[in-house]
């Protein structure tokens, strides 16, 4: 570990002993607060800028400079060293270092005559130039409030180090400090790039703006597309009168779990439920009407009265569902896509199946009877032990269908089109 001895610039007394840290940003901060300045740049006796840490000794002699330029402290009596002098090797000619510069000034400090500025934002300090302010927004607050002459840089408007106070959040400010440096906007993962926007509109940074808003407005239409969660529907159900209509017409709750919810006479229509867990839920009179239920787990749901005209159910389980309401009214499952769905034990009497498609489908020990399976595609699906007892088939396709084990004889008298 390092350390030097600094001087104010100009001066060859009231040295500090300071240890040199990870960077020159820190150096200059911690010189900041020992000798009472807005630290900005570091000089040699030789009046030598330095701008790189690997430049530094130890036991070094150094000036801090607000952003003046660099002034050589009076030379020291022979034989005495300026007080505050504690190293080891013999000291050249203090010369202290420019400083920040202050209200107006114009001056050429800095190794590329620029000025320097230190803003403390929030709480935080940003060392920048003033170039850096006022060039890339030139119509900006900050340009105007470091222009010459800028009624905004009275004293008052500094701390106890002279940097120049900013009442706004050191988060958001970083982004649009950088932007006035490079040009280009870069919003770190994390950041909330609406508070980014807030800021570039207070400091009037308009060639952010739209970026930032067409990066906000990508953020809204995403959150927007993002499925609803098993909560959502909580709240909806706890916060819905029983006698009013609850709507979830549309709504993406893909992958949602709704298991064991008390979902009757809900609007699902055209909703996307793929993937949803809705085992043991209560869907009686709900409207699923070209709903997309592909790969959804509904086994042991009840389904009494529900609407799934021309639903997407392929893949789905439906295993001991129970569709049949003994107050005699049928579910419409017309049109319905089962492709390679399980239906295993469930009850479907009654059930209007006409032309779904059933193919692949597993519809063992499942209860049949009177159900409308009239121009059904029921190719390769298993109806083994099933009660098929007055059902209506129609014009199905039985082309490979399995009748092994059914509990009544089948009665073909009706005329169907059947592959066998």
């Amino acid at each position: 570990m390092k350390r030097v001895v600094l001087f104010r610039n100009g001066s060859g007394v009231d040295g500090k002993v300071v240890l040199v840290t990870h960077s020159l940003d820190e150096l200059l901060v911690e010189a900041s607060q020992k000798l009472g300045v807005c630290a900005a740049l570091l000089f040699t006796p030789q009046g030598g800028l330095i701008d790189d840490l690997r430049l530094i000794r130890d036991d070094d002699i150094l000036y801090v400079s607000e952003g003046e330029d660099f002034h050589p402290p009076a030379q020291p009596s022979p034989g005495i060293r300026p007080a505050g002098y504690v190293g080891t090797r013999a000291m050249a000619t203090p010369s202290p270092v420019p400083a920040c510069p202050t209200t107006g000034s114009s001056g050429q400090g800095g190794a590329e005559g620029r000025e320097w500025v230190t803003l403390n934002v929030g709480g935080r300090l940003f060392t920048t130039t003033h170039a850096t302010l006022v060039t890339k927004e030139p119509n900006s607050m900050l340009a105007k409030m470091f222009t010459l002459g800028g009624e905004s840089l009275v004293p008052s408007c500094r701390d106890a180090l002279g940097a120049f106070l900013i009442d706004r959040s050191y988060t958001y400010f970083e982004p649009i400090l950088n932007y006035l440096r490079n040009g280009t906007l870069i919003l770190d993962p994390g950041i909330n790039p609406e508070g980014v926007l807030e800021e570039a509109r207070f400091f009037g940074i308009e060639g952010a703006i739209p970026e930032l808003e067409a990066v906000v407005a990508a953020r809204e239409s995403n959150r927007e597309m993002e499925p609803l969660k098993r909560r959502h529907v909580v709240e909806a159900l706890i916060t819905t009168h029983h006698r009013d209509e609850l709507r979830f017409q549309g709504v993406s709750l893909r992958g949602a779990d709704l298991s064991k919810l008390d979902l009757r006479n809900i609007n699902f229509k055209f909703a996307d439920l793929s993937g949803c867990n809705l085992s043991g839920a209560n869907l009686n009179g709900c409207c699923l009407e070209r709903a997309n239920l592909c790969g959804a787990t509904l086994e042991g749901a009840q389904l009494l009265n529900v609407k799934l005209l021309c639903a997407n159910m392929e893949g789905a389980n439906l295993r001991a569902c129970n569709f049949e309401d003994p107050a005699g009214t049928r579910s419409n499952c017309e049109g319905v896509n089962l492709r390679g769905a399980v239906l295993e034990g469930s009850m479907l009497a009654g059930v209007n199946f006409r032309v779904a498609t059933l193919k692949n489908a597993n519809l063992k020990n499942c209860d049949l009877r009177a159900a409308v399976l009239a121009g059904a595609d029921l190719e390769n699906c298993d109806l083994s032990g099933s009660d098929l007892q007055e059902a209506n088939l129609r014009g199905a396709n039985l082309k490979d269908t399995a009748f092994e084990l059914m509990l009544t004889p089948l009665h073909m008298s009706q005329t169907m089109t059947c592959d066998l």
